[in-house]
């Protein structure tokens, strides 16, 4: 077995791991989804914003809950959210994890539950995408006929299936811990990313016991 079989298959979820979505993207995409929610249901502002957590909480994403309780459409939906006027004035990352993403071996692969449209925007902006060996969104994320992003189990075994390698080969690096813990279920290693996490979070969070690494920069991965 040769070197390069041996090296590790990165996954790297985007937001708030790759640049900081809490500024870029994050609380206008909490905008555009409460008024979608509002504008396609019919319902109040207060009323759209406990349904849009309540399925986040339950589903792990709120389109999942939406599209199961109400028929909405999943290209529908990430369509008009995720326009974001000025989101690439707003996209930074930082020069010291670029290039340590240059140097690490080993596939890269982008794994997000955004749409594709709005992950190349952002690779874009950073300049990127060439370090990539795929970018996987949301709407790869089909099996049998539904949806399973992140934080579906099922899908990471797919995935890695689909990669021709172990879970275990498999490294997610990640900030949410939901998705840490669905990934290890099934043998994957995983890294929390820290790095883009307002204090007060970490601070409510120890490491738990599914993730193996904690790291603030990129390249302490090296």
């Amino acid at each position: 077995m040769t070197a390069v079989s041996r090296s590790p298959v990165w996954l790297f979820d985007l937001d708030d791991t790759l640049h900081d979505a809490s500024t870029a993207s994050m609380r206008h995409l909490h905008v555009a989804m409460g008024d979608y929610i509002v504008r396609e249901l019919g319902i109040s502002p207060a009323e759209s914003d406990a349904l849009r957590r309540r399925y986040w909480l339950r589903y792990g994403a709120t389109l999942l809950g939406l599209m199961r309780h109400h028929g909405v459409r999943a290209d529908h939906f990430l369509h008009h959210t995720h326009r974001l006027p000025g989101l690439e004035e707003r996209v930074r990352g930082r020069g010291a994890d670029i290039a340590a993403l240059a140097r690490l071996p080993g596939r890269k692969i982008i794994l997000t539950n955004a749409p594709a449209a709005y992950a190349h925007r952002v690779l874009g902006v950073l300049g990127i995408g060439h370090l990539f060996d795929a970018v996987l969104a949301i709407e790869d994320m089909h099996m049998f006929g539904h949806l399973r992003p992140k934080p579906d189990a099922r899908m990471f075994r797919a995935l890695a299936a689909s990669l021709k390698v172990p879970a275990s080969r498999c490294v997610l690096v990640e900030d949410t811990l939901v998705h840490q813990k669905a990934a290890r279920s099934v043998g994957m290693q995983t890294v929390w990313m820290q790095g883009w996490l307002p204090k007060a979070a970490l601070r409510r969070h120890r490491r738990p016991a599914y993730v193996d690494r904690r790291v603030r920069r990129l390249n302490q991965l090296i």
